[in-house]
């Protein structure tokens, strides 16, 4: 559940501007652009222990790993160093330091990086749900399958998409520490067999 309130945060609470000019530059030097890239950061290290917390076996575990190592250099280059050009144009006047963005961002080295990361990420949770089984880990995998489409998208989706993973993460939370889904019947023998060896 901390894995999708950190994301929930990293949507709601991060600047969105044109990220061009003056107003581009107080996105970047916000001291609300560094919380949330942060909370993005403990996310996806959150999202780790998850994977180890489903017992989903070694190769989710693994791919996860890599994914999130992947991806943390990239968040860490753009939470800090946009944020230290973003203070330096406020500054300085000097709006056109935020040209440096686009090569901070999408170097061919950084940019690869991320894009692999988080195609890894998405495909181990994948797994994961695949493995886990119930609506909370469909929900949960679907947000990250989601994340590398979502920058394209309006803030109003990018922040839906953070509350998704916000849902999918509560409901998968409960799954793995019940072995029910919220509407799971109580009922029947086979679904009880089955939520009980889920999870040990």
């Amino acid at each position: 559940m901390t894995t999708g309130l950190l994301f929930a945060l990293y949507a709601t609470l991060r600047p969105y501007s044109t990220e061009v000019g003056s107003e581009g530059a107080r996105a970047f030097a916000s001291p609300l652009w560094v919380a949330a890239h942060v909370a993005a950061m403990l996310g996806f290290t959150c999202l780790v222990f998850v994977a180890r917390q489903a017992h989903a076996g070694a190769l989710v575990d693994t791919t996860v790993i890599l994914g999130v190592a992947l991806v943390l250099p990239y968040y860490g280059a753009e939470t800090f160093a946009l944020y230290a050009v973003g203070q330096d144009a406020l500054d300085t006047g000097h709006t056109d330091l935020l040209e440096l963005a686009d090569p901070i961002r999408y170097g061919v080295v950084q940019v690869s990086m991320f894009g692999v990361g988080l195609m890894l990420i998405a495909a181990g949770v994948v797994m994961l749900a695949v493995r886990t089984g119930g609506v909370g880990a469909t929900v949960f995998a679907a947000g990250f399958v989601l994340f590398l489409p979502q920058f394209f998208a309006p803030p109003w989706i990018r922040i839906a998409h953070g509350l998704l993973i916000l849902v999918g993460a509560v409901l998968l939370a409960r799954r793995i520490a019940t072995g029910t889904d919220a509407g799971a019947s109580s009922g029947d023998p086979q679904s009880a067999a089955g939520d009980v060896s889920a999870a040990r």
